[in-house]
């Protein structure tokens, strides 16, 4: 059975999280202000707007300069060093064999997607990825994940969106297909989401995609 998947970029198909945060700390030291690790890092998988806005206000900084002063930290990052998640790869070379499809969706930047993309060697693994570069309404508003459906002609009982935040799994129920909740049962539980399915593991969705074969 041919499937659809619409795939998230941070922390659902690149481990990002800990880099981002690191370098959000990293722009508040400098600033002259101290945060965990670990907040930054729950702060950020809201979204990171969200992250930047709450670091602003708790420490009394401009949330401006703390974004310019983390994406400058970021920069500095090599992509080698942002792995995609276990399995992700050979999931996505699976849908591909089955005569299926892989999509993006993300608010990051085309040229820093494509740098991730390009370093480990799945860029030809995606038919098509939509950035924060397309001006699109950024998630969870679907209209990315409609046009996609549109221009390639998706049927939507096949297809799949794939994130790792509540705010995937809005946009892809309000475009009307499935969706994966990656990141283990603790994900998002506290937004009351209800995807279709929960995945601690890109193996456990490849078994609930293709069931009986695995």
């Amino acid at each position: 059975m041919r499937v659809y998947l619409i795939w998230d970029a941070d922390g659902t198909l690149f481990d990002t999280y800990p880099v981002l945060a690191g370098c959000l700390q990293q722009a508040l030291e400098a600033m002259g202000k101290t945060e965990s690790r670990d907040v930054i890092q729950q702060l950020a998988q809201v979204t990171m707007d969200h992250c930047y806005a709450v670091l602003a206000e708790k420490h009394d900084v401009d949330a401006e300069e703390l974004r310019e002063r983390a994406r400058a930290n970021y920069r500095q990052v090599p992509p080698a060093g942002q792995m995609p998640f276990p399995g992700v790869v050979d999931l996505c070379k699976r849908v591909c064999a089955d005569g299926g499809q892989n999509f993006i969706v993300t608010h990051r930047d085309r040229d820093s997607l494509a740098a991730l993309l390009e370093t480990h060697g799945m860029a030809g693994l995606f038919a098509a990825c939509i950035t924060r570069d397309d001006e699109y309404p950024r998630k969870p508003d679907p209209a990315a994940f409609l046009a996609l459906i549109e221009r390639y002609s998706l049927p939507r009982e096949s297809v799949w969106a794939v994130g790792d935040r509540d705010l995937d799994v809005l946009a892809g129920q309000a475009a009307g297909v499935k969706t994966c909740l990656f990141g283990g049962a603790d994900a998002a539980a506290d937004v009351g989401v209800e995807p279709d399915c929960r995945a601690a593991s890109y193996q456990a969705f490849e078994a609930v995609l293709f069931p009986g074969v695995l």
